[in-house]
């Protein structure tokens, strides 16, 4: 038997610091319920007045591989590839290739592009820079195994802090112009509601098979026996929008405050009665992540390209 400590888990915390060059991330307590904790507001950065557009698709094109593989499978994988005579750099050419054909093969159709799954990936960077938590789950792998043809939750990850045990259970939504913001919003509450009362039956259904390393299968049979103790289970759902909001494009300090404005008055105009917190408590631990993009389609086009 394993024993986890916080600092085993920190190890495991993948590096994403390019990626989130890329990004502006405002962490901050938001005019919305829960309001007695810090939500988030995030958006693609600029350099200067030009927006860093083609950098933030590269970076998280870059990263499907570190989505798919553990950085313990990456090596167990390219170990193999080069006992059969690869270098080490077509070994890894090989296995970034069998990782965006993985993720190509999980999509629904034509229609959503691959923007949902755009969403679930920034969801896992997210969950991984801002609270700290590794993958319990990879929900791509089970997505793409043909014995197992749905997954509920879009994230399931875990931490160690103070002593405590916290499952993360995580949700995306990404939605195109068709939808307006506060629609989309409601939408990713019911979503993560739906999530929160069914994950123990996911959960459930792949201990024991390849999607966890052992240290992970323990902690999750715990947490299925009820010895995992203590423990806490928190919320995250990240909302990424086609904003259609002006900017004022004359310099970088007037484009990130123009954007985080945007963002605060998306949350202050969502109309908390909709967060029943009396009727569903595990709202009072959700971390809301909102996520403007302006062209949203276009941007997903291009993610699309690099895949």
């Amino acid at each position: 038997m394993v024993i986890l400590e916080e600092k085993d888990i920190l190890k495991r915390l993948i590096k994403n610091d390019s990626l989130f060059n890329m990004i502006g991330v405002v962490v901050k307590q938001y005019d919305i319920l829960p309001n007695n904790k810090e939500h988030i507001g995030a958006y693609i950065e600029y350099q200067d007045i030009q927006e860093l557009r083609d950098g933030f698709v590269e970076e998280l094109s870059d990263t499907i591989v570190d989505w798919i593989y553990s950085s313990e499978k990456y090596k167990e994988i390219k170990k193999k590839l080069v006992k059969t005579g690869k270098s080490e750099a077509s070994a890894s050419q090989h296995i970034s290739r069998k990782a965006k054909n993985k993720f190509r093969a999980n999509k629904n159709s034509e229609n959503i592009l691959i923007q949902g799954q755009m969403g679930e990936l920034l969801l896992y960077h997210f969950i991984q820079k801002c609270m700290k938590a590794v993958p319990l789950l990879r929900k791509m792998n089970i997505a793409t195994s043909p014995d197992h043809e749905r997954f509920g939750a879009d994230a399931i990850h875990f931490k160690i802090e103070n002593g405590k045990n916290i499952i993360i259970l995580g949700e995306a939504k990404t939605y195109t112009s068709k939808y307006k913001f506060n629609e989309a919003f409601s939408d990713a509450l019911d979503s993560i509601l739906n999530t929160y009362n069914k994950h123990r039956s996911e959960v459930g259904l792949y201990v024991h098979e390849d999607f966890l390393d052992d240290e992970m299968n323990e902690i999750a049979e715990k947490y299925l026996n009820n010895t995992l103790k203590p423990v806490e289970i928190q919320l995250v759902s990240i909302v990424t929008y086609n904003e259609l909001s002006n900017i004022n494009k004359i310099d970088e300090y007037s484009i990130r405050n123009d954007i985080e404005k945007i963002i605060e008055e998306r949350y202050r105009n969502y109309d908390n009665t909709k967060i029943d917190i009396i009727k569903n408590p595990i709202l009072s631990r959700i971390t809301y992540i909102v996520f403007p993009v302006w062209d949203l389609k276009e941007l997903a086009g291009k993610f699309q390209k690099l895949i």
